[in-house]
């Protein structure tokens, strides 16, 4: 079964006489990620779309290391039962290592995520078990109908990742654009022999992460959450 993706959550269009730059601020000020899903597929013309657009990516010397590895269906099914065998109990072991820290203020970044999510979902502080079913769901995909798997050359280390993580921004605004929810999952790159065994991917491509999208669930709480961002002037260095 299929459906429009304007059936649940409007396309992003800009007002009459919009320039570019106002389509694009209002593509990055209202996408969010989206922690719950419709369970209805979209139609393949929809992700055919989007992986077009995303294709237009600029990448180090054009190399566009990006492969992409998208389950549905059958496929995502046995995906989610994968995971839940291997999650509960079997140490993470990524192909890209975690971050040594968070520190200062992104640590502090970090905890407001986390706990604006948890109060959005009403989840006490020191609730273990209630944040541990919702870390989980990290690893259903939220309920999505498809999740697409990002990965790069091996050969091209950082930079092939680099180019991988701005590949992930324009699918995402680009899912946006069409009414379609999405999130980045660096938690499905936990467990790449999961990964490599159900869809195939060959040891020659580093697992960057994965992508959960489809039409997103309006009246679920942890959809009403949203980050703050900084000011640009904490992120900018003038020398003139």
């Amino acid at each position: 079964m299929t459906t429009s993706t304007t059936s649940a959550s409007a396309a992003v269009l800009p007002p009459v006489g919009a320039t570019a730059f106002d389509t694009l601020q209002a593509l990055l000020h209202t996408r969010y990620s989206c922690r719950a899903y419709q369970p209805e597929p979209l139609p393949r013309a929809t992700i055919e779309q989007i992986l077009a657009a995303a294709q237009r990516t600029a990448s180090w010397c054009n190399a566009q290391p990006w492969q992409v590895h998208i389950a549905s269906g059958a496929t995502l099914s046995r995906l989610r039962e994968a995971f839940a065998a291997v999650a509960p109990t079997t140490r993470p072991v990524p192909d890209l290592p975690w971050p040594r820290e968070y520190r200062g203020v992104y640590q502090e970044r970090r905890r407001e995520c986390g706990w604006g999510l948890y109060e959005a979902l009403g989840i006490a502080k020191g609730d273990r078990e209630a944040s541990a079913r919702q870390a989980a769901q990290n690893f259903r995909m939220f309920g999505a109908p498809h999740v697409a798997i990002v990965t790069s050359d091996e050969a091209l280390g950082t930079y092939g990742a680099v180019d991988c993580g701005a590949y992930v921004s324009s699918f995402m605004l680009a899912a946006h654009s069409l009414g379609v929810g999405s999130i980045a999952q660096a938690a499905l790159a936990s467990y790449p022999g999961v990964l490599r065994e159900v869809l195939g991917i060959g040891d020659d491509r580093t697992i960057v992460c994965g992508i959960s999208f489809g039409l997103a669930d309006l009246s679920h709480p942890a959809n009403h959450f949203r980050t703050t961002r900084a000011d640009p002037a904490d992120s900018v260095v003038w020398r003139d």
